[in-house]
């Protein structure tokens, strides 16, 4: 604060669309109005290898039941190209994470809001009739509309290692993790941005500070197993422990059959 100087622009963002600028409070993207459209963008781009992006935001309306439909924090080539994907352009090139607060689809697994993370290089269209489901690389379920804390999200990213996200909606000062994914990496000179838009049902998408931070790389991280990865081995090494104890019992029965062998041979000899 404040969001703007004396000439009512801003030294590191661009603003426009129906965003607007309160030098006390925050920066709306939208406002409570159907068909509405605004974004925030850096005029640098993020040229480090390894950094932290840690925002906080604002997400609520009068409405308790009826609202949408969310907004997108953006690092890609691409800025300020407005588009049908949270008020942004389609088929960019970088990653899209949508804080989502409508269901368009009525089928998913998970509740909303929803958090999701997309990874494009320019050639994916997101779908918004599927909120895209199809195309998401990571994401979770976290109520933060409506919240009475601080609500923030914290994005660190490692070339060519890890990308993660954390996110405060609980509880003030306590982080959860949203996703990590590995062996990731986003295309170089990005810009950073934020956009959001309304349709029929609205909401105000606030921004209330943005902080931007160089980090030391990370050790080199290995990926997880694949769950289907861990289902086989263990299923292999049940088969081994399978084989294993029907050779012991069968060297049981074996020794046993000799023992009783030894002993009704060694009774016959007392008789005789």
């Amino acid at each position: 604060m404040p969001y703007i100087d004396e000439e009512l622009q801003n030294r590191w963002f661009d603003f426009a669309g129906d965003t607007i600028i309160n030098t006390n409070q925050h920066i709306r993207l939208t406002s409570m109005r159907q068909s509405q459209s605004g974004y925030l963008w850096s005029r640098m781009p993020l040229v480090s290898d390894n950094f932290e992006v840690e925002f906080e935001f604002k997400v609520e309306g009068s409405s308790g039941h009826l609202y949408g439909d969310g907004f997108a924090m953006w690092l890609t080539k691409q800025r300020m190209l407005p588009g049908p994907v949270f008020g942004s352009v389609d088929r960019f090139d970088g990653l899209g994470i949508f804080f989502d607060t409508y269901d368009n689809e009525r089928s998913h697994r998970h509740t909303f809001p929803y958090v999701s993370a997309m990874l494009n290089n320019g050639m994916q269209s997101y779908n918004n009739d599927k909120d895209g489901s199809d195309t998401e690389l990571a994401g979770c379920e976290a109520d933060f509309r409506m919240r009475g804390i601080p609500t923030r999200a914290k994005l660190v990213y490692h070339k060519a290692n890890y990308i993660q996200l954390e996110l405060q909606w609980k509880h003030e000062d306590e982080w959860e993790l949203c996703f990590k994914k590995h062996d990731i990496t986003l295309p170089e000179h990005m810009y950073l941005g934020f956009s959001a838009h309304t349709g029929e049902v609205t909401d105000n998408h606030d921004i209330i500070s943005v902080v931007t931070r160089s980090i030391p790389p990370a050790v080199k991280e290995a990926a997880p197993r694949p769950e289907r990865a861990k289902k086989s081995g263990s299923s292999g090494g049940g088969v081994l422990s399978v084989l294993f104890k029907m050779v012991l019992a069968g060297a049981l029965v074996g020794l046993l059959f000799v023992g009783y062998r030894y002993y009704d041979q060694k009774n016959r000899m007392k008789r005789f």
